[in-house]
């Protein structure tokens, strides 16, 4: 069987893309230069009195940078077009593209229909009168819909742990040997050291991501808007003790920090078991006072509801915490938790301890924003208003300060996911936290950048993929704080 090339029979395409791609660089220079020194335009006063701006140099700039990066673009989509119809006549692009038709699917509805219903869906909703924003949550959606694909092998194209005997570090595009029928029969982005898929690793190593990422720096937003809220909304003693503690954390350097939370001598001791008991209480306690101050003066609808929810949300605390029915198993001794008949799943012990580790070290820094949020909105009328028509502190702290604090969050969780999303490949990097065979991308980089003066296809698909999740996230918040602006 023959090798595949990166673009098969639609190669004739490949010097329309890279002529384009270097007209594009150009053109983004010479805007930036003439940007720096020139202005926009010359202004003519009309008979009527009104300005009139004539198109100047860095006018005409602007406009070929857009047309040149409509027409890459648009030669991108070509390619993958191409490619989802052709399969692998169109190389490893079209396999690639045919790969991922699950995943161009659902962005294809998600989109559709959130631009159908945009004017009823609030801030995400205006999301898509923002470029920028839109660019970003379809780069952070593709990760998404690939680590959930993924983890269905619905995208996958080999085991992402089994080793192909004579496949070791072999090139994109090479074909399998003694393939089986029913196998897949290339390696689409080559092999890695071990005779591993690369392109299946980096498919499962976004599910880890999206696993982890997302939940805990949400764990982490219930921790610092428990805390914060009360410290700004009361201050004094309460404020400077809780403070103190937060730059106690934030004194040490987050790197060291994670190194010495998930090193094996640490987690041998139970201390990321006990620091899980405290924190993921933390959602429990957030929604009792939520529910308990929006429903303080309705007892019938209050307690009810209290129960049912309060309930769930234990249960899948004591499963979070419980593993094969201890909170705690060390050598020396254990504290029984959930029975197992009643546990409904067991987080592995390496990404609890990641999970842990994450959600400590974010805490501090939101609840230093929600703090300095706090200060600010409680001074403003419509606090005091309600203060006058006599609510109580958690109800003007969860439902008037919280819900008109949310665009500063919004766009923090948005960059936190991504600084988060960093920590845990540079985790990974050093071989901390995860197992070693995990496909996670920091795992998969430091595997692949030992012979990457040999090789590069081991390491620069992961690094790509989290380069791009990355801005993805970074792209997708600035369209938040753009839009939440406009409010």
């Amino acid at each position: 069987m023959e090798p595949l090339t990166w673009t098969g029979s639609i190669a004739f395409l490949d010097p329309i893309f890279v002529y384009s791609l270097i007209a594009l660089v150009i053109a983004i220079v010479v805007w930036i230069v003439l940007s720096a020194v020139l202005p926009e335009g010359v202004a003519t006063t009309n008979p009527d009195g009104t300005l009139t701006m004539a198109s100047g140099p860095r006018k005409t700039a602007t406009q070929a940078v857009k047309l040149l990066f409509v027409l890459v673009v648009a030669l991108l989509v070509l390619y993958l077009v191409l490619g989802v119809f052709m399969g692998t006549g169109a190389g490893i692009i079209g396999a690639m593209s045919q790969q991922f038709l699950p995943v161009w699917t659902s962005l294809i509805i998600l989109y559709a229909a959130s631009i159908a219903f945009k004017r009823r869906l609030g801030l995400y909703g205006k999301l898509y009168d923002s470029p920028i924003g839109m660019i970003g949550f379809g780069l952070v959606m593709f990760w998404v819909f690939t680590g959930i694909f993924g983890q269905l092998d619905l995208i996958v194209t080999h085991d992402s742990l089994s080793q192909v005997s004579g496949m070791k570090n072999k090139v994109p595009g090479t074909p399998l040997r003694g393939a089986e029928e029913g196998d897949f029969q290339w390696y689409l982005l080559g092999g890695d050291n071990l005779a591993r898929d690369v392109f299946s690793r980096m498919v499962k190593g976004a599910g880890v991501v999206v696993q982890i990422a997302p939940l805990a720096t949400l764990f982490a937003f219930m921790v610092g808007i428990t805390l914060g809220l009360p410290a700004g909304f009361y201050g004094g003693r309460l404020d400077t003790f809780l403070s103190f503690l937060a730059n106690l954390i934030l004194a040490f350097p987050v790197i060291l920090l994670f190194y010495l939370l998930v090193t094996p001598e640490i987690v041998a001791t139970g201390v990321p078991n006990y620091m899980a008991i405290v924190l993921f209480v933390f959602p429990i306690v957030f929604l009792a006072v939520l529910l308990n101050s929006r429903f303080y003066t309705r007892p019938r609808v209050r307690t009810p509801l209290l129960i049912c929810v309060l309930g769930a949300a234990t249960w899948l605390y004591l499963s979070l915490v419980s593993t094969g029915g201890f909170l705690i198993n060390t050598k020396d001794y254990s504290i029984w938790g959930l029975p197992t008949y009643m546990d409904l799943f067991d987080v592995p012990g390496g990404i609890l301890v990641v999970f842990v580790s994450v959600v400590f070290v974010n805490s501090p820094t939101v609840f230093r924003i929600v703090r300095g949020l706090a200060l600010d909105i409680k001074t403003r009328d419509y606090v005091a208003a309600a203060q006058t028509r006599g609510e109580g502190p958690w109800y003007i702290m969860l439902w008037e300060i919280l819900p008109n604090a949310r665009g500063p969050l919004i766009v923090d969780f948005c960059l936190r996911i991504g600084y988060t999303t960093i920590l845990l490949g540079t985790l990974g990097f050093f071989g901390l936290g995860l197992p070693p065979e995990s496909p996670d991308w920091g795992s998969t980089i430091n595997e692949g950048r030992k012979l990457l003066s040999i090789y590069l296809h081991p390491a620069l698909p992961p690094a790509l993929a989290l380069l791009s999740l990355v801005l993805g996230l970074n792209l997708l918040a600035d369209g938040l704080r753009e839009e939440s602006l406009k409010d």
